[in-house]
């Protein structure tokens, strides 16, 4: 009886091979299930590298915005991903996201809601946690500098305002900028979200330094405290 064997992919045509591919037909030939299976370099004993990427990435409904939301847990669920794959494929996922986000900072003059979300959304937009961020601004409206004051959630106990207001003033503030993620996607303030933005836009104004905006942003929107006439 003859036994049926799986090719590997050093059995495959030249041209399938992803990093022939890459190198004889260049980066854009290749499918994101490809790339991946570069990053993890094997497979499992009944899947090659890429049957395995495919199948991560039919898991992500083909997202790669999915795929970057896993950590390292979810992807060691798929049979022949350990520690060391699983912290490849989110290293690239990271680098891509700091990507986006170094675009962004060329473009660092604020002029209204949608140019914060751009500047922030590659960094917070596709998080599975909360993260709060302050932008420092000058006269100009053009970033100072930015920093995440926290992660995990918004509450008074762990937004330090007093934290924040020597930080502007110590980066010689002129404005404040403020935004956090919602990884639910749910656009919608809370109580959490406007009691903090009262109490961060009070302490700016008595230390002369103006709370410009808080925006609430997810993957595919923002909401913004300015717009709805909330501050």
């Amino acid at each position: 009886m003859e036994i049926y064997q799986r090719k590997g992919i050093k059995d495959w045509a030249l041209e399938d091979r992803p990093r022939e591919k890459l190198l004889y037909r260049g980066i854009g030939a290749l499918t994101d299930a490809e790339l991946i299976a570069i990053l993890i370099g094997s497979g499992n004993s009944e899947e090659s590298a890429v049957e395995l990427s495919r199948r991560i990435m039919e898991n992500v409904k083909n997202n790669l915005d999915e795929l970057g939301k896993l950590n390292v847990e979810n992807l060691k669920t798929f049979k022949g991903i350990g520690d060391a794959k699983a912290i490849s494929i989110i290293a690239a996922m990271e680098l891509g996201r700091r990507r986006n986000h170094s675009s962004a900072l060329e473009m660092n003059k604020i002029t209204g809601s949608n140019d914060v979300a751009c500047f922030l959304r590659p960094l917070i937009g596709d998080l599975p946690y909360e993260e709060f961020w302050a932008l420092f601004m000058n006269r100009q409206n053009k970033v100072i500098d930015k920093h995440r004051f926290s992660l995990g959630g918004i509450t008074g106990t762990v937004i330090d305002v007093r934290l924040i207001l020597k930080m502007a003033i110590e980066k010689h503030a002129t404005s404040l900028i403020f935004a956090h993620n919602h990884p639910s996607g749910n656009l919608e303030a809370s109580d959490a979200d406007r009691k903090i933005t009262r109490q961060l836009k009070d302490a700016g104004s008595i230390m002369d330094i103006p709370l410009l905006d808080h925006l609430i942003i997810t993957q595919s929107g923002y909401y913004s405290f300015a717009d709805e006439g909330l501050l």
